[in-house]
């Protein structure tokens, strides 16, 4: 086949001398990849040893005899022992086609690095060769030279040559049919250090699309295939896929980036029409039997196949084992090597277009090989599927099973023109469940993301929740979990709901269901929440009668009279609250009425007492104090669960103003807005069945508390149970800039705390931790203050002082 010989001589700068002629090293042959047989030299001859790796180690030591100059025949690899200062190196290469290229290999072996220039017969240049491989392109059909030179024309260096012919190359191994087929092992060889390329031939109809494995491994392998024109058509490096886009026959030339020696694995499966993989058979919902294909993917985006046929077109669903799936994806092609769909964005429904053939390629992802299990089932299918469920509350909870890692299940229901359908689902124990709503015809509802909870039908007809559990272990063999799909528009099999009062328990606990009828008499704010018989909080959701979501939270306002559905976690899929949970739940109007009074000097009036049987009920009290008045909460300090309860201050119109959590307790609260102004009250999460006992303080004026004596005797102060807040104040022109304030406890038992407002009633210092006996310097602008403590509410005395800070205790 070669079309191209090879001649030269090595030249030196000074005057010309004749070359040493030396019998070239045995090299193995293209074809067999072993020496040719040689005749033994007249006196020994030392061998060449084989060319080392163009990298960082052990110099390669080449034989002082080898070739610096002389015939270089394609396909093969010529090394040089030796090249120094200005030496240039002559070879001459005769081309009997016009219009070739070359591939050129000029690989450094040791010492300073070298460069070669190719000249055409005239003389002129073609192309510079330098440390990577080189595409030459010649010109019209004659003898050419190639001059290899030091790079910089000093030192001493050692390099290989190696050429082929793109058009005539010396030898092109054929790919057979056989090769293209998934079942094949592939073309293995080895790529000698140094060598230029490696050709391969084959035929394919224009239009087949290749897979291309990554042919080197670790090695850094690459090529290119050419068409009929010796045009590049696909790069064989990195796994991707390759068009056969224009005629053949096609040429594959690969060579190792690097010129080292490289073993390699020619594989090209062809997905279109594809050949050699397994049938996978579709199955109907449920467990699918037989109808599973199995295969190994090899490491490093290796991949594997399955063959699929379609009678009609449809929609399907593909199902890998979860343990595969961490480490596969997939892609489906038609007959044709074209993408039908993916499973990044395809993997609740895969539409395949025309009845045929497919072919599921998984690709994986791991470095190391994968076995999977792989299950296809048609998603406009019956059979398979669980009887018919309805969409009222009051049925029973469905459970479904699962019996193999790669099975889809099936639920049908009739669903309404624009009814919004919620479906929920649960494992039995630790698993993932899937779930979503399919038409008759297979086709995926409501995917994207919404604002809204549930799914707007579209139509009226047959519907389907498709739904699987991803997780399965070796040992597994019946998996369950549990669901519920429930109609958010126009609930039924919901107990109705009326408003209740404030300072009494809720109705419950209340069972059977997690969805309760709100009948409501008047639009407007309405104070809702739902506790369960651990005394926490149900989260529960409110929904209108066309199931949009009207409140998520206690405070929910609602547009007009009429009836509304609560639903526990209603935006919650992977809530199944079943048939045993008992819940409280308070229905009030975000208004109180008939609320009980209470002083704002409750350091000197007795607290209001009450019960609180579980966080459902909520007591309110009218507070005294007018707009602008600045308050406190006073509170035992021994009060835990409900004796400790929620308080949050609203006006006349229902404007939250502050709560117990902050200002009421740690700051103070201004009382703005209309009154009359309310405090409701309400146990914490968690809290059981209690009585509570509080009181307010107002700190902004009149009328005002007690003076706090000066001097060391200070003011005694008797608690208890009646009263735990203690009011006192010092007048402007009895206190210093900066005051030191002590409390001692002198009989009884427990602790205090302690806080100063100025004449504002801002609390400008505390409140402190708890003690029985604390010293605090409290800097405040003029004006009188206000100091209140508060303490356990056990009976106890304490001793109150104060005196400038500046000066030194007497």
């Amino acid at each position: 086949m070669a079309a191209l010989s090879l001649t030269g001589a090595g030249l030196l700068a000074g005057p010309a001398t004749a070359a040493p002629t030396a019998e070239p090293s045995p090299r193995p042959t293209l074809a067999t990849g072993q020496p040719p047989a040689v005749t033994a030299p007249s006196k020994p001859t030392p061998a060449t040893p084989a060319p080392g790796r163009a990298t960082a180690g052990p110099t390669t030591v080449v034989s002082p005899s080898a070739t610096c100059g002389g015939q270089l025949p394609l396909g093969k690899v010529k090394n040089c022992a030796s090249i120094t200062g200005a030496t240039q190196q002559i070879w001459t290469i005769t081309s009997t086609v016009d219009q070739d290229t070359l591939y050129i290999r000029l690989r450094e072996v040791s010492g300073d690095g070298v460069g070669a220039q190719v000249k055409d017969p005239d003389g002129a240049p073609v192309c510079y060769a330098g440390s990577y491989l080189t595409e030459c392109e010649l010109g019209v059909a004659g003898t050419y030279t190639l001059t290899v030179t030091l790079s910089y024309g000093t030192g001493k260096g050692a390099y290989s040559l190696s050429a082929e012919s793109m058009r005539t190359p010396s030898t092109c191994a054929n790919l057979p049919a056989s090769f293209f087929s998934f079942a094949s092992t592939g073309r293995s060889g080895t790529l000698p250090a140094g060598l230029a390329a490696r050709c391969f031939t084959f035929k394919q109809p224009t239009g087949t699309v290749l897979h291309l494995a990554d042919p080197g491994g670790a090695e850094d392998i690459q090529g290119s295939i050419l068409d009929a024109q010796f045009q590049p058509i696909c790069s064989v490096r990195y796994p991707t896929e390759c068009t056969l886009r224009e005629p053949g026959p096609y040429r594959l030339f690969l060579g190792e980036m690097y010129g080292n020696k490289a073993a390699y694995t020619l594989k090209m499966p062809r997905i279109s029409q594809s050949v050699g993989c397994p049938a996978l058979p579709l199955t109907a919902f449920g467990d699918p039997g037989a109808a599973v294909g199995t295969g190994t993917v090899p490491p490093n985006q290796g991949i594997s196949c399955q063959s699929l046929r379609v009678t009609t077109p449809g929609r399907l669903v593909v199902r890998l084992d979860q343990f595969a799936n961490q480490y596969l994806d997939w892609r489906l092609y038609d007959d044709a090597g074209q993408v039908v769909c993916t499973e990044y964005d395809s993997w609740r429904s895969c539409a395949a277009p025309t009845a045929g053939a497919y072919t599921l390629v998984s690709q994986n992802w791991n470095w190391e090989p994968v076995t999977y299990r792989v299950a296809a089932a048609r998603l406009d299918q019956a059979e398979g599927c669980a009887a018919p469920t309805g969409l009222n509350w009051d049925q029973p909870t469905l459970t479904v099973h699962q019996t193999s890692p790669v099975q889809t299940n099936c639920q049908p229901f009739h669903g309404e023109a624009g009814e919004r359908v919620m479906v929920y689902r649960t494992p039995d124990r630790y698993n993932d469940v899937f779930s979503w709503i399919v038409d008759e015809q297979g086709g995926v509802l409501c995917t994207e993301s919404s604002e809204e909870d549930g799914c707007a039908l579209p139509s009226t007809g047959t519907f389907r929740v498709i739904s699987y559990l991803s997780r399965w272990e070796a040992e597994d063999t019946d998996l369950t979990y549990r669901m519920q799909v429930r109609a958010l528009t126009d609930a039924t099999g919901c107990p109705t709901v009326t408003p209740g009062t404030y300072n009494a328990a809720p109705a419950g606990p209340l069972g059977a269901v997690r969805c309760r009828v709100l009948d409501l008499p008047t639009a407007g704010t309405y104070r809702v929440k739902a506790v369960g018989e651990d005394n926490y909080r149900q989260y529960a959701t409110v929904y209108d009668s066309t199931g949009h979501r009207v409140c998520t939270d206690v405070w929910c306002q609602v547009p007009a009279a009429g009836r509304y559905t609560l639903v526990l976690g209603g935006g919650a899929p992977d809530s199944v609250i079943g048939e045993s949970l008992r819940y409280h739940l308070a229905v009030l109007p975000w208004l109180p009425s008939d609320c009980r009074p209470v002083s704002d000097t409750g350091w000197q009036d007795a607290p209001v007492r009450g019960q609180l049987s579980s966080p459902a009920q909520f007591d309110c009290l009218q507070l005294s104090s007018p707009a602008g008045a600045l308050i406190t909460e006073l509170l035992p300090g021994d009060a835990t669960g409900a004796g400790s309860p929620e308080v949050s201050v609203i006006d006349s119109t229902g404007a939250y103003l502050c709560d117990s959590s902050w200002a009421l307790r740690q700051y103070h609260c201004e009382l703005t807005g209309q009154a009359p102004f309310f405090a409701i009250v309400n146990s914490d999460d968690g809290d059981e069945a209690g009585a509570y006992s509080l009181a307010f303080a107002r700190t902004d004026g009149p009328p005002a508390c007690p003076a706090l004596s000066a001097g060391a005797t200070g003011t005694t102060v008797t608690t208890g149970a009646e009263r735990f807040g203690v009011c006192l104040s010092i007048p402007a022109d009895a206190r210093a800039a900066t005051e030191s304030i002590t409390w001692k406890r002198t009989a009884g038992t427990g602790d205090a705390r302690l806080s100063v407002f100025d004449s504002e009633g801002r609390r400008y210092c505390g409140p402190t931790g708890y003690a029985v006996e604390r010293t605090i310097s409290c800097s405040l602008p003029a004006g009188p203050v206000t100091v209140i403590l508060e303490t356990d509410g056990v009976d106890a005395t304490y001793q109150l002082t104060h005196r400038d800070a500046s000066l030194p205790a007497s």
